[in-house]
């Protein structure tokens, strides 16, 4: 796990999603035109991928730590410390990312 990933993990703490929600935050995608360059963050769209922080008891299929792709207008959005968050349900969830 990234150093970025463990300090975004301290965002779930104390926070446990409930039934089958899965709360994730967004991965870090510095975007680059075919020109090389760079896209700032105005400009782009949010991510559809993210790293679950923390999940709910009735989750079966993804574990924290995952690195997974989710539909783009899924969940409820939030912000914790400045961090833009998720809360989706694993239902919403496309894809687990592998090594």
């Amino acid at each position: 796990m990234s150093s970025a990933a463990k300090e975004k993990k301290n965002l779930a703490k104390g926070f446990q999603p409930l039934g089958d929600r899965v709360f994730v935050t967004y991965t870090e995608e510095l975007e680059r035109t075919a020109g090389g360059i760079y896209v700032p963050d105005s400009a782009k769209e949010k991510p559809q991928r993210g790293i679950v922080q923390a999940i709910g008891k009735k989750v079966e299929n993804v574990k924290v730590g995952d690195q997974v792709l989710f539909d783009k207008y899924s969940g409820s959005k939030l912000r914790i410390e400045d961090e833009e968050c998720l809360i989706l349900k694993e239902e919403d969830i496309l894809g687990i990312f592998t090594s």
